[in-house]
């Protein structure tokens, strides 16, 4: 629709331009989905290996590449529940589990079945002086070793290096340089905390391909994997991808630590739509997938958030209806059946005399000129009249109970554990937010 829109003359399409069309942009573009790991770290939530395997089930169903599906170093029970996932049966996607550059990390995914291990760690001063506490030299080392040993038991290794977007470039080049040497089949590019603008994104993909390609002798694989601190996750991915990046890493409703990662829906269509580059994803089952993801991590999914959100195909001004039913697309940028969407009209105080006439003709009636602007005066004053107040009552309800529902373990539950393994009581009592 939306190309006999523009064959017609009646829309213009700007990102069809030659000069807009980015010389670098991979043929098609792998979808590499950190919903069950990297979503899991959204605060308060986490899923049921049940869960787990339904949300895997339906990632490989629409035609996910690499499904990243826990941390199976976290704790014994996390790499059961990995295991459980690798022995199911997968049509397309490849199972893979991170480990840090830690031997007892890649044993465990060993253990757990991976057969695909992103390698991740960070390699800037910050990290090294603060929380790794290791030298340059020292992570180096332990990088390539970590390779090296993940190879040598036949695994598919990748390597991630956390906090790219604040690390030096010398420093990307050396410690990617070092983990290809080693055996490393991709490598990730990761703004942990959203840094980046896209500018900056594509300033910095160009010099470490360029640079790699240049010190390695050919081309390499790489990924990205952007937060959204700043909302520009999936506008940073998309960067990267007109720079040559074909490996996006994403998560389901843009779910996972803070305020999440790049949403998978927002790439998927964005590349489908904005660039015309295939991803080989059955994009019409994203509503449902959604839906499915908000159901398990019991966290509502923002009503205006894009594609996938309640408000994201519906209207209630009456200019824009009017539109809507004259051309469903004067008001939507892509007919809502792509993401497994309807278009809703909403009766309030915007609505115009075209909605009304539109749905009395549904039901085979008519109505005089005047009858219909009636009809509409009242149905404008029935929300204006409405009570505010007994509206926000019910939304401070809802909102308690959304507290209630997302705590974590309680200052009280926490030293009660610490009094049974220690044998001790805490002198000062820290707060931890709830």
């Amino acid at each position: 629709m939306l190309r006999k829109l523009e064959s017609a003359g009646f829309i213009t399409n700007y990102n069809r331009f030659r000069k807009n069309l980015p010389r670098k942009l991979p043929k098609k573009v792998f979808i590499w989905d950190e919903t069950l790991r990297e979503g899991t770290q959204t605060p308060t939530c986490f899923l049921t290996a049940t869960e787990k395997i339904k949300l895997a089930k339906v990632l490989d169903e629409i035609g996910v590449s690499i499904i990243v599906v826990g941390f199976p170093a976290i704790s014994e029970e996390e790499k059961r529940t990995v295991r459980l996932i690798v022995n199911q049966d997968f049509e397309q996607a490849v199972i893979a589990a991170p480990a840090r550059i830690l031997r007892r990390d890649i044993d465990a995914c060993i253990e757990a079945g991976i057969k695909e291990i992103p390698i991740f760690t960070a390699f800037n001063e910050l990290h090294m002086r603060y929380r790794l506490k290791m030298t340059p030299e020292q992570i180096l080392e332990k990088t390539v070793e970590s390779i090296e040993y993940a190879k040598a038991h036949g695994i598919t290794v990748d390597f991630v290096l956390q906090d790219a977007s604040r690390t030096p470039l010398n420093s990307i080049i050396e410690i990617f340089e070092a983990a290809i040497k080693a055996g490393a089949e991709k490598l990730v590019l990761a703004d942990t905390v959203g840094f980046l603008r896209p500018l900056s994104m594509k300033y910095l993909v160009s010099n470490v391909k360029k640079s790699l390609e240049k010190a390695v002798g050919n081309p390499v694989s790489m990924a990205v994997h952007c937060h959204n601190d700043f909302g520009l996750a999936t506008a940073n991915t998309l960067a990267a991808v007109e720079e040559g990046v074909s490996y996006v890493q994403t998560c389901v409703a843009g779910f996972g630590e803070r305020a999440g990662a790049a949403p998978l829906e927002e790439v998927v269509m964005a590349l489908e739509t904005l660039y015309n580059i295939k991803t080989g994803i059955k994009t019409e089952k994203f509503h449902r997938l959604a839906q499915m993801a908000e159901k398990y991590f019991a966290v509502p999914i923002p009503i205006h958030k894009p594609l996938v959100g309640e408000n994201a195909f519906s209207h209630e001004s009456g200019i824009h209806i009017h539109g809507m039913l004259v051309h469903p697309l004067s008001y939507e940028p892509i007919p809502p059946k792509l993401v497994g969407r309807k278009t809703t009209f909403y009766l309030g105080r915007q609505t115009g005399k075209h909605f009304v006439e539109n749905r009395l003709a549904q039901a085979g009636m008519k109505a005089s000129p005047q009858q219909i602007e009636e009809i509409v005066r009242r149905v404008k004053a029935f929300q204006e009249t409405r009570d505010k107040g007994e509206i926000q009552m019910i939304f401070y309800q809802v909102r308690k109970l959304m507290r209630e529902m997302r705590k974590g373990i309680t200052d009280e539950d926490f030293w009660k554990i610490v009094k049974e393994v220690t044998g001790k009581r805490p002198r000062l009592k820290t707060r931890i937010k709830r």
